[in-house]
């Protein structure tokens, strides 16, 4: 008779410590602990800087031209980016990009004080923080491995990490309306930057392997080219990147017209932009602990395409929308799908990806994310100057949906290139313990 004593205690997982069960690697508790403080400061800094060049200059162009200054290094730097990571020591990297981005926050501290700050400094700036970015987002999303090194754990972490962002969207711009109307932007910049400084000791407080790295004999562009033939050859890593490009591209603009929509066509402030944002982070938060309770991988692959559904549908409804309470539900919306499609993606790239390609793959899987933005934020900009923002959110959100349905079509394939890899990894535990067996069986034993 079969008791509930025989049972591993770990066997079973359940509420909150299933959700946060990658906190108890310490690495990733420290980095968990340390970017939650230092993100806030992030969604202060990115909800001040469009609000500024929107007061001093009252042009939807011109918030495309600063969004697409800040994302376009990483569509040129991101696939060298990739091979140095793959190269270099990522914990390394992640020290100094930090320390770097901390920099570019108190320089516009000091330009904002000096009452000499204009929009060509904030573009310059911009440019300076989004190359560090290009070796910022794939180090830390390649170096989640080396934190969690169970595999089973590897899609909980990464969904802490939306969560983490996503909480700190929630609590960042409200915070930021709030300080922006009390005090003006400058404070904004400061507390980014000193954020910055927890983040740092925590990545000090880490206790580190001493992980051999051999040096690489190929030269950066043979290795560029491997990495580019292997993300773009391999069927289920090229559909979600490509996918995600074009959510990019025609979908994460929204953000850029914000201001606009909060202002023109709500006819708010600083806090209305502040409680929109800050309602896309809420269904961003919801999208990502729901993703965090699950157990494995197993199935994400079916929710890539739902959600970027429920985007592409949220950006429409959005665009229709002109009573604030709805408008704040339909940032709910649109924030779940679209955190949902990022951190799915996320997970299932990198639970298939070969562990020497990584941070080439993930180079790629930003360049999708962001690299594809600036020219969206660009593109939404100047569209939104001549028809306006609404009509600009609907043919974005219209393009989302017609790539989730192109996506969906191909699922059927998808899968069955990936199952396999699943059942390699031991994500489909009896039919990978029944080829181990059937295996063993076939193989004569040792004499």
């Amino acid at each position: 008779m079969k008791t509930e004593t025989n049972k591993h205690p770990r066997a079973e997982h359940r509420g909150l410590n299933l959700v946060f069960r990658s906190l108890r690697y310490r690495n990733y508790r420290l980095f968990f602990l340390g970017q939650s403080i230092s993100l806030i400061g992030t969604w202060v800094q990115r909800i001040a800087l469009p609000w500024l060049v929107y007061q001093q200059t009252g042009s939807a162009f011109l918030l495309g031209v600063v969004g697409f200054a800040g994302q376009i290094p990483t569509l040129l730097l991101g696939p060298f980016a990739g091979v140095l990571i793959d190269r270099w020591n990522r914990y390394h990297i992640l020290i100094a990009t930090q320390i770097l981005a901390m920099m570019q926050a108190f320089a516009l501290v000091a330009l904002y004080y000096s009452r000499s700050i204009q929009i060509w400094h904030i573009i310059l700036l911009g440019v300076f923080l989004g190359a560090i970015n290009a070796f910022d987002m794939p180090a830390r999303q390649a170096f989640v491995v080396e934190m969690v090194t169970k595999r089973d754990d590897l899609g909980n972490a990464i969904a802490l990490n939306s969560s983490m962002v996503n909480s700190a969207r929630l609590i960042g711009p409200s915070v930021a309306g709030i300080l922006i109307a009390a005090t003006g932007e400058g404070v904004c910049f400061l507390i980014n930057g000193v954020s910055y400084l927890f983040v740092i000791v925590s990545l000090l407080m880490m206790r580190i392997p001493k992980k051999e790295i051999k040096p690489k004999t190929t030269r950066v562009l043979h290795e560029l080219k491997e990495g580019m033939s292997y993300v773009f050859g391999f069927r289920p890593l090229r559909d979600i990147i490509l996918l995600l490009g074009l959510v990019s591209l025609m979908g994460m603009s929204y953000a850029v017209l914000m201001p606009v929509f909060a202002k023109e066509i709500l006819h708010g402030g600083s806090h209305t932009f502040g409680f929109l944002m800050g309602a896309s982070g809420t269904g961003a938060l919801a999208g990502a602990l729901t993703l965090a309770s699950r157990k494995s991988a197993l199935g994400l692959e079916r929710i890539i395409p739902l959600s970027a559904f429920l985007f592409g549908a949220g950006l429409i409804s959005l665009s229709l929308s002109r009573l604030f309470l709805l408008s704040m539900g339909l940032m709910l919306i649109t924030g779940l799908g679209m955190i949902m499609l990022m951190a799915s993606s996320n997970t299932v790239l990198q639970t298939i990806v070969d562990d020497d390609k990584r941070g080439r793959m993930m180079s790629f899987y930003m360049i999708a994310f962001l690299g594809t933005a600036p020219f969206g934020s660009l593109f939404a900009g100047g569209l939104a100057s001549r028809i306006g923002a609404p009509l600009t959110l609907t043919i974005g959100g219209t393009a989302v949906l017609i790539g989730a349905v192109i996506f969906a079509s191909k699922l059927p394939g998808l899968k069955k290139i990936i199952h396999p890899i699943y059942v390699r990894l031991g994500i489909i535990p009896e039919v990978a313990s029944g080829i181990q067996a059937a295996t063993e069986l076939n193989v004569p034993p040792e004499k």
